[in-house]
C-alpha cells in the first residue's frame, strides 16, 4: 500500500537507532534537551526515581542508561513543560474538550491547581484544598452506606499512598477497591494462589541468566516492557532457546538491536530472539498448553517404555503437589484434533515445544495480558503452572513463572492492601496496629463498581490516578454510569477523558509525579514501589513541582481522610505525611515480609519480599501446590457463527495503557493513525475484501443475546497482516466498544479484551 496511507512495511529490527531517535523526539516534544537528558540519567538508578512505566526490575549492577524508549516517553510525558492551568480550563469548556482525542486532552500538560466543575459555565474552576476536602467529606457523610462509594487505584500509586488510601477507606467502612489489576492481571492474582499459594511470579532477574529454556507467551515486550528485551537479548546470545507463542509476529520477539550494544549499533546488526515462533490462535492458549503437556506425557511414556526414568519430575510431583492423576486423565481424554482446532497449531509444533521443554533442566514461562485478558484467563494461568510443575520447575535456579505486570507498582498496591477481597491477615494487622476492626465483606472489583454506579447503588467515585472510564470495557454503558455520580474525585497529574464525564459534581486534585521533589514537614521524602519480581525499592524525585499548589498523593489522601474521619480512631494522618518513614512503620506493623522496612529500603536496590514457592514452600490450604484441571477444550460458542473472527485488542508502540503518546505503531508499519484492523489476507478475500478497504467491526453476541447498543467500531482500514486465520487485531481502548461489560472471566472478573468474537463488514 502507498506510504501516504500511513501503512508501510517496516524492515528494521526492534530497538536500534530508531529507538534512540524516538527517545530524542520524546525529550524534544515535552522538555528541553538539557533537562530532559539529566532527568533520564536518574531513571531507574539506585538514588533516582523509578520509571512510571513498566514493572520490569532493575539489575543489581545498573548501567548509565537504565531506561527504554517507552520509559522515556512515560517520563517526559509526566515531566513535561506544558501546564493545564486554571486559565487553560477557562478557555475550553468540558463539552469542547470531550470532542478532542485522548492524546490532545492529556497533552494539555500538568494540572497545577485543585479544580471543581462549575455547571453554570461548563468549565473547571480553581478551588482551595480545604474546600475540596470539605466537599468530599459532605458527600461521603451523606451517603446512606459506605458501600455506596467506590475507591479506584491506578498502578502508578506508591506503596505509601496506596497503604494510606486503603487504611482511610477501611476506616470509612467499605472494601470497594476497584483497581487496574482487575483489568489486567487479576487472572494471575486469582489463579496462581489456587495453584501455588501466591498471586505473584516466583523468579528473580538472575534466574533468567540460568534458564535453559524461556517460553514467552501472550505478550509484546518490545512495546509494553522494553527493558525486558535486554534480558532476552542476552539469553539469546548465550544460546538459550526462546520459544514464543503469540498470535501476531511482533518484531521485538523476532529481531532486536540493543541500543547499549556498541558493536550491534555500529554495524547496524541485530540478534534473533525467538528460536521458535508459534502463532497460536487468539484465545487458543489453554488448548496449546494442553497440547504441549500432552506431548510431555507421551515423551515420558516413551522413555519409560525404553527402560529410562521418564521425563517427569516424579519426586517433585509426589512430594509437593496434589491433583496430578486428574490432570493426566484429562490430558489423555482430550483429543489431538480438538487441541489443533482450538489452538490453531499443528500437533508436530506442540510436540516440538514439548521436546525442548523435556530437554531443558530449568524453564521460565513469562506471560502477559495475552494470557489473562480472556474469558478463560484464570484457566490459562493455571495451565502454565501445570506445565511447570510436570518437571519441577519451581524452587530452583533458572526456573519458575513470570507474570509480566504493567504499571510499575500495580503489584505493590495489591501487596499493601488494595484488595476488594479484604484478606484476613490484612484486617488483623490493621486492627492490631490502628485499633479498629475493618469491614470483612468482599467489596467491588472494577466491573462490579461500574455496574453498581450504573444501577444507582453507588453514588461516589474517587480515583487515585488512572483513566478508569476509558480503560474499562463497554464505554457506552461505562460513560453513562459516570454521569450518574453525585461526586467524582480524580487525583491526577494530567487531565484525561474520565475527568470530563461529569455527574453532579467533579473535582480534579493535582498530585506530584515520580520525577518531582516531595518536600514535607520532615524534609524531602522518598516513596517505594514493588516490581514484578517482588523487589521493593525506593524512588526519589528531584524536579520542582509544576506549581506550589500540587501535593503528593500521600498528602492528598491524608487530607481527605482527616476531613472525612474527623479524628475517628486517633490515626495521626498529618504525622505520617510529615515523615513517610512513619507510613512504612505502619506497613511493617500490619504486613508480614516488611520487617526493618525503613532500614532495608535505604540499601541500594532495596529488598525482596518472601516468595514461598521460590523455596518450595506452598502457602495453600493443603501445604502443597495443585494441578488444576480445565476439562477438555472450552471454546467460545460465539465463534461458531458464520464468518466470525476472534479479535484481540492491541497497544500501539506509541501508547502506554490508555495514554496515547502519538499515532505511530512503528514495528507494525502504521504511521500517523489508529483507525486500523489487522486481518489475515485470506479472511479478507473470503469476504470479498482487500487490504485498504474500509470496514466495520460488529460484536457477535451469544445466541439469544441482543447486540449491545453501539457495539460497532466503524470505518477502519483493513490491513493484511501475519495473523492466524479467524483472528483480527485492533487498538485498545478504541476497540473496547466491542467488549460488553458482562463478558468477563467468571473466575477473576477480568474483561475479555483479548478474545472478542466479531463480524467484519464493508463499511457503510
Amino acid at each position: 500500500m502507498a506510504n501516504d496511507s500511513g501503512i508501510r512495511d517496516y524492515a528494521h529490527p526492534a530497538g536500534g537507532w530508531d529507538a534512540l531517535g524516538a527517545v530524542a523526539k520524546a525529550i524534544h516534544g515535552q522538555m528541553n534537551a538539557i533537562s530532559g537528558t539529566r532527568i533520564m540519567l536518574r531513571n531507574n538508578q539506585p538514588h533516582g526515581f523509578d520509571c512510571p512505566g513498566c514493572a520490569w526490575p532493575d539489575p543489581k549492577h545498573t548501567s548509565t542508561f537504565e531506561f527504554c524508549e517507552n520509559g522515556a516517553k512515560a517520563v517526559t510525558w509526566e515531566a513535561t513543560r506544558k501546564r493545564a492551568t486554571p486559565e487553560v480550563f477557562q478557555r475550553h469548556s468540558v463539552t469542547e474538550l470531550l470532542g478532542w482525542n485522548d492524546h490532545d486532552i492529556e497533552d494539555l500538560g500538568r494540572l497545577t491547581h485543585p479544580m471543581a466543575y462549575d455547571a453554570a459555565t461548563d468549565r473547571y474552576v480553581a478551588i482551595g484544598w480545604d474546600d475540596a476536602f470539605a466537599r468530599i467529606a459532605a458527600v461521603l457523610h451523606a451517603l446512606p452506606s459506605p458501600d455506596m462509594a467506590e475507591f479506584y487505584t491506578s498502578g502508578r500509586a506508591s506503596n505509601e499512598a496506596a497503604f494510606l488510601y486503603q487504611l482511610f477507606v477501611r476506616a470509612y467502612g467499605t472494601n470497594n477497591f476497584p483497581d487496574c489489576s482487575n483489568m489486567c492481571h487479576e487472572a494471575t492474582s486469582v489463579g496462581l494462589p489456587r495453584s501455588i499459594g501466591i498471586g505473584k511470579g516466583t523468579v528473580s532477574l538472575e534466574d533468567f541468566d540460568q534458564a535453559d529454556l524461556i517460553l514467552s507467551i501472550g505478550h509484546n515486550p518490545g512495546t509494553n516492557h522494553p527493558r525486558m528485551m535486554t534480558t532476552l537479548h542476552a539469553a539469546s546470545r548465550r544460546g538459550t532457546p526462546i520459544v514464543v507463542l503469540n498470535p501476531l509476529r511482533e518484531r521485538a520477539l523476532e529481531r532486536f538491536a540493543a541500543p547499549q550494544d556498541p558493536l550491534e549499533m555500529a554495524t547496524f546488526g541485530a540478534t534473533q530472539i525467538a528460536s521458535d515462533y508459534l502463532q497460536v490462535k487468539v484465545g487458543g492458549d489453554a488448548a496449546a498448553l494442553k497440547g504441549i503437556m500432552k506431548g510431555v506425557l507421551a515423551l515420558d511414556a516413551n522413555d519409560l517404555a525404553a527402560g529410562g526414568p521418564g521425563v517427569l519430575d516424579r519426586d517433585f510431583i509426589a512430594t509437593h503437589t496434589n491433583g496430578f492423576d486428574a490432570l493426566v486423565q484429562d490430558l489423555h481424554a482430550t483429543a489431538w484434533p480438538d487441541i489443533e482446532r482450538a489452538s490453531g497449531l499443528d500437533r508436530p509444533a506442540m510436540e516440538r515445544v514439548a521436546a525442548l521443554y523435556c530437554h531443558a533442566r530449568s524453564t521460565i514461562v513469562a506471560f502477559g495480558m495475552g494470557i489473562t485478558q480472556h474469558r478463560l484467563g484464570t484457566d490459562n494461568v493455571q495451565q502454565i503452572s501445570n506445565l511447570l510443575m510436570l518437571r519441577g520447575n519451581y524452587g530452583r535456579p533458572g526456573a519458575g513463572i513470570c507474570p509480566l505486570r504493567g504499571h510499575s507498582n500495580v503489584q505493590g498496591n495489591r501487596t499493601v492492601g488494595i484488595d476488594e477481597k479484604a484478606p484476613l491477615a490484612l484486617r488483623q494487622g490493621i486492627e492490631r496496629v490502628y485499633g479498629f476492626v475493618p469491614p470483612a465483606e468482599c467489596g467491588h472489583d472494577a466491573g462490579e463498581a461500574i455496574e453498581a454506579i450504573a444501577a444507582g447503588r453507588s453514588r461516589f467515585l474517587m480515583c487515585l490516578g488512572g483513566n478508569l472510564a476509558v480503560a474499562m470495557a463497554d464505554p457506552g454503558r461505562t460513560f453513562a454510569a459516570m454521569r450518574r455520580l453525585e461526586l467524582a474525585v480524580h487525583i491526577a497529574t494530567k487531565p484525561n477523558r474520565s475527568h470530563l464525564l461529569i455527574g453532579r459534581q467533579s473535582l480534579l486534585l493535582p498530585c506530584l509525579g515520580r520525577t518531582e521533589l516531595d518536600l514535607q514537614a520532615g524534609g524531602a521524602q522518598s516513596i517505594t514501589v514493588e516490581d514484578s519480581m517482588s523487589m521493593v525499592h525506593a524512588s526519589t524525585g528531584r524536579l520542582p513541582p509544576p506549581s506550589d499548589q500540587v501535593r503528593s498523593e500521600p498528602a492528598i489522601v491524608a487530607g481527605i481522610a482527616k476531613a472525612v474521619l474527623a479524628g475517628r480512631y486517633g490515626i495521626d494522618w498529618e504525622g505520617m505525611v510529615a515523615d513517610y518513614d512513619r507510613i512504612r512503620d505502619g506497613i511493617e506493623g500490619v504486613l508480614p515480609g516488611f520487617e526493618r522496612f525503613n532500614q532495608r529500603i535505604r540499601q541500594p536496590g532495596g529488598f525482596r519480599l518472601p516468595i514461598g514457592p521460590a523455596e518450595r514452600v506452598w502457602p495453600t490450604a493443603s501445604g502443597r501446590a495443585a494441578f488444576i484441571v480445565m476439562p477438555g477444550i472450552q471454546e467460545d460458542p460465539r465463534t461458531a457463527g458464520d464468518q466470525v473472527l476472534t479479535l484481540t485488542t492491541l497497544r500501539s508502540h506509541d501508547q502506554y495503557n490508555t495514554t496515547i503518546y502519538g499515532f505511530d505503531d512503528r514495528y507494525r508499519g502504521i504511521v500517523g493513525r489508529r483507525d486500523i484492523v489487522f486481518v489475515n489476507a485470506d479472511d479478507l478475500a473470503a469476504q470479498g475484501l482487500a487490504a485498504g478497504d474500509r470496514v466495520d467491526l460488529e460484536a457477535a453476541p451469544f445466541e439469544g443475546e441482543a447486540p449491545a447498543p453501539g457495539a460497532v467500531l466503524r470505518n477502519l482500514t483493513a490491513v493484511a497482516y501475519d495473523i492466524p486465520r479467524g483472528c483480527a487485531g485492533a487498538y485498545y481502548p478504541e476497540a473496547n466498544v466491542l467488549v460488553a461489560l458482562a463478558h468477563r472471566d467468571p473466575q477473576s472478573g477480568t474483561p475479555s479484551y483479548k478474545s472478542v468474537p466479531v463480524r467484519l463488514r464493508r463499511a457503510g
